[in-house]
């Protein structure tokens, strides 16, 4: 399977934290500041999008948020154009949905009997300490939850991330209609291409740590055959080591690059590009670049996991987090967690802009190298608004990925809108999406110490090329054109990207800022 051939940008946002509502959004993409984005992941907004986990907690998932708007609102993105990405979340639903409240009141009576996993479906003959430590949780503790039906009964439901998401039982047949009827909501809705929430965790196999095994493996398969049967494109979030994002790219149309961003904060750290260059070499093309997501900064599926060797070594990556603390003034260190039986955090809790000190140079270096890469290029709202690590919604949660989910009002989006690291990020997106090299044949090379040269050749006169310098503590680049829109062009500076975003390309529709 491979990805679309669109070489568009598409944006990361939750929906009432950016536009307010899908109306908002939808304006802001239409004919607003970021109508050259092609595609829009919009994180959960189905009943309630402000849950125990920020809408991954779904107590119906087939429902638009009525604060947020309706179905109609999702397919008029669609209508206009706009490539929407939706979540499907395969793992777990809440425990205040109907299927579950219906089995507590009703147990085997209840046609979700057989739905939520617990714990004697996995272990029917117990399990000692060793059996049930073995499992992989990124959250401290165990990973069940006792609940108590009408009838009295007790059981132990598995909750992979908090008590209040119940984890569905996905061989069940049950579990199997659910997830067919909230794909047909999906597709029905104008959604393209669903993520595959958490489906790393989903397959519990005793005898292993039940993460992205080949049990795993298999259910991706399934799930992706039946979302295919709606016309919908599939996506995979994994964390894992970079050879279980290569085992599990083909079996899907989109995986997630989360090596980039360790990557890049290495090289920009010490001035190598050998670790980037070998990524480069090797990584799935059918990728989502990301920087940072809402889920912060993903670093572990650059790092060794076993006795498998990693794209950074153990010392490299704890340089990773020390560089990100030393940045942030303690902040990173403070919000990251590390899950039970890890050695170090699994991603770093803070904004891409704040992990790089706010140095706008080395913040669009890296903005740049994430374009320029081959895949489909996905900026994170706050990333794209250059936004700073939210204390104060740390504070007032404990919720350490909140300092990177900061909820902007209208005048600190028009704020944000018009600095200039925000229009450079922007000139980016132009760039990317309407310039045809980016539609031709990408090739890099190390350029002698600590330079990177990427480009991007159509085979008819139009090319593109990013020279990016991770000299520590100066770090450069530029970006030069042929053909395409603009002609023969030259970007060095975050003014120059910052031009380039209020420049309408001929035939285009305008990037009013």
């Amino acid at each position: 399977m491979t990805a679309p051939a669109d070489h568009g940008v598409h944006l990361l946002a939750y929906t009432e934290r950016l536009g307010g509502d899908l109306a908002g959004v939808r304006a802001l993409l239409r004919e607003g500041p970021l109508a050259a984005f092609r595609g829009v992941h919009l994180l959960p907004f189905f009943v309630p999008f402000d849950g125990d986990d920020a809408g991954f907690d779904p107590v119906d998932h087939g429902a638009v948020d009525p604060r947020l708007g309706t179905w109609d609102d999702v397919r008029a993105l669609a209508a206009d154009g706009v490539h929407v990405t939706a979540d499907l979340i395969v793992n777990h639903v809440s425990a205040d949905s109907a299927e579950f409240r219906d089995w507590l009141a009703r147990g085997p009576q209840s046609p979700a009997d057989g739905m939520f996993l617990t714990y004697d479906a996995v272990f029917p003959d117990g399990a000692g300490e060793r059996e049930i430590t073995a499992f992989y949780r990124p959250r401290l503790g165990l990973p069940f939850t006792p609940y108590q039906r009408a009838d009295g009964a007790r059981r132990l439901v598995w909750t992979t991330f908090m008590p209040t998401q119940v984890d569905l039982d996905v061989r069940h047949p049950a579990a199997r209609d659910y997830l067919r009827r909230t794909l047909r909501t999906l597709a029905g809705g104008g959604v393209s291409t669903v993520r595959l929430d958490a489906v790393g965790y989903a397959v519990k196999t005793p005898g292993t740590d039940s993460f992205m095994t080949p049990q795993t493996l298999e259910f991706v398969e399934e799930i992706t055959a039946l979302a295919h049967a709606e016309g919908l494109q599939v996506l995979v979030e994994v964390h894992a080591h970079h050879s279980q994002q290569a085992a599990i790219a083909p079996l899907v149309d989109l995986v997630y690059d989360f090596a980039l961003p360790p990557l890049l904060l290495h090289g920009l750290a010490t001035g190598q590009t050998d670790r980037l260059a070998h990524w480069l070499d090797i990584r799935p093309r059918n990728a989502i670049t990301v920087l940072d997501t809402h889920d912060g900064i993903g670093v572990i599926d650059a790092g060794p996991a076993g006795d498998r060797p990693g794209l950074l070594s153990t010392e490299e990556m704890a340089g990773v987090f020390a560089e990100a603390e030393r940045r942030t003034a303690g902040r990173s260190a403070l919000a990251s967690t590390t899950p039970a039986w890890a050695a170090m955090p699994h991603q770093i809790n803070a904004t891409f802009f704040s992990v790089l000190g706010e140095d706008p140079v080395a913040y669009l270096l890296a903005r740049a190298v994430q374009v320029f890469v081959p895949g489909r290029p996905q900026l994170y709202y706050v990333g794209l608004l250059a936004g700073t690590d939210d204390m104060e919604r740390f504070a007032r949660t404990g919720q350490g990925r909140e300092v990177n989910r900061h909820v902007y009002d209208a005048a600190e989006l028009a704020a944000a809108l018009d600095g200039e690291v925000t229009r450079a990020q922007l000139g980016l997106v132009a760039l990317r999406t309407h310039h045809p090299a980016f539609g031709g044949a990408f090739a890099f090379r190390e350029d002698g110490p600590g330079r990177l040269v990427l480009g991007w050749d159509d085979g008819a006169g139009s090319t593109a090329v990013l020279t990016a310098d991770l000299a520590p503590g100066a770090p450069a680049f530029a970006i030069e054109t042929t053909g395409g829109p603009w002609g023969p062009a030259r970007y060095a500076s975050v003014a120059d990207l910052a031009a380039l975003a209020g420049r309408q390309p001929p035939g285009q529709s305008p990037l009013p800022l």
